[in-house]
């Protein structure tokens, strides 16, 4: 009788998506796997993977969560973020609509030369990471160039780097040595994060550009180009999502919540409410604890 083929982190995340990846690239040996995935909607469980997998956010909304002990992270992943997932370990994951990631998972054995193995240990979710974030993009760009022998080492040698990278795991550097534009990217990314954190906060325009390092105009512009809605409009949505929380999770009073999440009055609160889930908070509250009964 034949041996079971062993499944690995391609096919359980396929199974449990119910769709294939976009793109895929393997080495020959079976020690690493590279999978493009899209258009990941709503909520979704893996069960434990059998090895470590390095995850990089592409593009989509911003505002992916991982399951933590008592509920969804409140940091949320966006587009740039990189994600670790430990092997044995069954995570689950809140999407906001459109997703694209890549994955890129290295065989267990190969831990066991990993400087950096107390990483693969645990959940390091949403984490910036640029170089890796750069490496993954040269390898997805290249993946849609026409195939040559030379596109194929130069891809071979991508992925090299970005497995070496993974496995020493990524080296903060002082802000010094950062690139202007990197170092700009970088901070964003702790600005959306920090707003996530903290909705209720005034985080003013002119105090996020200055935290960017950029003028308000471009830190518009940059903002925008990350997460598809304006700082304001950023800001605004978060904390109707950490008003949806309060109403599921508390019985504060609409007044109570309004002033929590830094709105200028309950009236003000109750129409972006509105405007947000199609229903007052009330209503959202009201119907929320009817679906549980």
């Amino acid at each position: 009788m034949a041996e079971p083929t062993r499944w690995n982190d391609e096919h359980i995340i396929a199974d449990a998506l119910g769709r294939a990846p976009d793109v895929t690239l393997g080495a020959d040996h079976g020690r690493w796997r590279l999978c493009r995935w899209r258009q990941f909607v709503g909520s979704y469980t893996l069960p434990p993977l059998p090895d470590p997998m390095f995850v990089v956010h592409i593009a989509g909304k911003p505002n992916v969560r991982t399951w933590e002990r008592d509920g969804w992270s409140e940091t949320a992943s966006l587009p740039g973020c990189a994600t670790i997932v430990p092997s044995n370990q069954p995570t689950g994951w809140l999407v906001d609509g459109e997703l694209d990631v890549v994955t890129l998972s290295v065989s267990s054995s190969d831990l066991q030369r990993a400087p950096a193995l107390d990483q693969f240990k645990r959940m390091r979710f949403a984490f910036s990471d640029p170089l890796g974030v750069a490496l993954t993009r040269q390898v997805l760009g290249e993946l849609y160039a026409p195939q040559t022998p030379e596109r194929d080492v130069y891809v071979g040698a991508l992925v090299d780097a970005l497995k070496a990278h993974m496995l020493r795991g990524p080296v903060s550097a002082p802000s010094a040595e950062i690139p202007t534009s990197a170092f700009s990217s970088y901070r964003i990314h702790h600005i959306m994060n920090a707003i996530q954190k903290r909705p209720e906060a005034e985080h003013s325009l002119e105090e996020m550009a200055a935290q960017a390092g950029v003028t308000p105009t471009h830190f518009c512009r940059i903002f925008k180009r990350a997460t598809g809605v304006s700082p304001h409009q950023y800001v605004m949505r978060a904390r109707l999502d950490r008003a949806q929380q309060m109403l599921e999770q508390s019985d504060a009073s609409m007044a109570t919540i309004a002033e929590a999440l830094g709105f200028t009055s309950q009236s003000h609160f109750t129409r972006a409410f509105r405007q947000f889930a199609g229903q007052t908070p009330s209503d959202y509250r009201r119907r929320g604890r009817e679906t549980l009964q």
